[in-house]
Formats: structure tokens, C-alpha cells, sequence
């Protein structure tokens, strides 16, 4: 038995990082609430999980519970409402949560939302998603969002759906820098209190589906990503952290894009993502 055992939601839990990232963290003992968007992968990911020989003499007190699993489009933002009023209905407290779920490239970009899917799901899941969960998140809880490596400047009228993006790569990366910004700003907000905020670049070109499907390549070793998050999670290297960027292609905290050091930049984006937040009808 664990007797420091955290509650951890970990977003598109059922493939590639985010399905590593639950393993381990279940593991070592903590519950892990699964995210997913196929009911058919969360039951299976959550048998393959609990029945593992790695993890079962770890949670034998505390086994995958299917009440823990949530089913949920991030692309829909209603249905990120529903979700998270679900898990705040569950559990009290939430000890962390890993935004890991994103979307890279798609055969339908534009959403029920009228958001470029990027966003919708990369950028404004997480967002709306935190925010609605913050009453379960104490003092000492971490919300650890996915950032990456490829971040570009912010287009506020692509953000809102004013304007398409045709390129997937460019998409993506405003989008994760959006993110990382918002990040940045939730932290300045919260002025060293509340949860602890921190954007991680897991490392690039990791084996994902992601991976394979935009770039055609196997990529590097899954528990790469998986290791820094579950450091994200739990290690005290992270104490203190809060606002920060770890980059783990570099294995340490490093300078993100110049737009996410610019308090009024950061401030430009989480006012656009609210308005769409308001005009979608689930504003938090």
C-alpha cells in the first residue's frame, strides 16, 4: 500500500504517452482516473493496466475501479463540461491533473465549435477542463499541461475560429504555445498560491501515434515522456515550479517562446479563450 496514494487524472489515458503515463503512475500505487474517447479502449486499457503483473502487486488494495474511467470528445466542449462535472462529482479532491490528451492531425480540422480542432482540443480542453475542476485541486495539487517543442506565435483570430490554418504543423504549435502561455498567466494569477501550474515538453518525435502518423517516423523510446511526467507529478525537483517550462529534450527547466514571458501576450490569449469559452455557453 501506498501511503502517500494521489488521485491523477490523466487525459487521453488509452494510447501511446498518456497510456504509459498511467502505468506507471498506477504502478507505484496511486488511483489513476482514465480519459479516453472510445469506450471499447478505456475497458480494455483499464484490464490490460490492472491485470499486469507490474501493477497489480502495487494496487492490489486500491484496483482499477470502471466508475474511474471517463468517456469524453475534447473536441466538443459541452462534452468537457460534462466530464469534468462527472469527475468533480467522483472525487473531492483531485491531487493532479496530467492535460496529456492533443491532436496533431485530423481529416476534419474544423469542430462542432467552429474551432480548429488543434485548439479545441490541445488548448481549450485543458483549459476549460482545469478551471472547472479547480475547487477538487488543494494547495499542494499539480496541473501539468502538455507542451512541446514547437510552439509559434499565437494568431487571436485563428485561436477564436475567425480564421483557418492550413498547415497541421503550424496549427499544433500555436496551439501548444497557447497553452503554455495560459499556463504562465494561471500562475501569475494565482501569485504562489493554489495548485502548482507547469508546461512540459515531454520530448520530440517520441513513439506516438501522433508521431507516426505526421511525421512517417517509429520514434524514440515512449518512457522517455512517460518518466518526466510522472517527475512532473510527484517529484519535489517540480516544488516551486509553478509558471515554469521543462523542456526534457534538454532534461531541464528552460525558456519557452518569448510570447510566453510576455505577461500581455499571455493576457491577449486567456481573454480570447474566455470569450470563446462564453459564447459556447460553458464559460467557467
Amino acid at each position: 500500500m501506498n501511503p502517500n496514494k494521489k488521485t491523477i487524472l490523466i487525459t487521453g489515458a488509452t494510447d501511446g504517452l498518456g497510456l504509459a503515463t498511467a502505468r506507471a503512475l498506477y504502478a507505484k500505487g496511486h488511483r489513476v482516473l482514465l480519459h479516453g474517447r472510445s469506450a471499447t479502449k478505456l475497458a480494455a486499457v483499464r484490464d490490460t493496466i490492472a491485470g499486469s503483473d507490474e501493477t497489480a502487486s502495487a494496487n492490489r488494495d486500491a484496483p482499477l475501479d470502471p466508475a474511474d474511467s471517463y468517456l469524453a470528445d475534447l473536441s466538443v466542449l459541452k462534452e468537457v463540461k460534462t466530464f469534468a462535472r462527472a469527475v468533480a462529482r467522483d472525487h473531492a479532491t483531485i491531487d493532479v491533473i496530467i492535460n496529456n490528451a492533443g491532436v496533431f492531425q485530423a481529416a476534419e480540422t474544423r469542430t462542432a465549435d467552429n474551432l480548429d480542432i488543434r485548439f479545441a482540443v490541445n488548448t481549450f480542453a485543458p483549459f476549460l477542463l482545469t478551471r472547472l475542476l479547480m475547487s477538487t485541486l488543494t494547495e499542494e495539487a499539480r496541473v501539468v499541461n502538455l507542451s512541446s517543442a514547437a510552439q509559434s506565435p499565437v494568431d487571436l483570430q485563428a485561436l477564436e475560429g475567425q480564421r483557418p490554418i492550413a498547415d497541421a504543423f503550424n496549427a499544433y504549435a500555436q496551439s501548444k504555445l497557447a497553452l503554455t502561455m495560459w499556463s504562465a498567466h494561471q500562475a501569475r494569477r494565482n501569485g504562489g498560491q493554489g495548485p502548482l501550474i507547469v508546461a512540459v515538453n515531454p520530448g520530440s518525435l517520441l513513439a506516438t501515434k501522433m508521431v507516426k502518423e505526421g511525421f512517417g517516423q517509429a520514434g524514440n523510446d515512449i518512457q522517455i515522456g512517460a518518466n518526466i511526467l510522472v517527475r512532473a507529478a510527484l517529484s519535489s525537483e517540480f516544488e516551486g515550479a509553478s509558471g515554469k517550462y521543462f523542456d526534457n529534450d534538454k532534461g531541464a527547466f528552460s525558456a519557452p517562446h518569448i510570447d510566453a514571458l510576455n505577461a500581455e501576450k499571455c493576457q491577449a490569449v486567456v481573454a480570447s479563450i474566455g470569450s470563446i469559452l462564453q459564447r459556447a455557453g460553458v464559460s467557467c
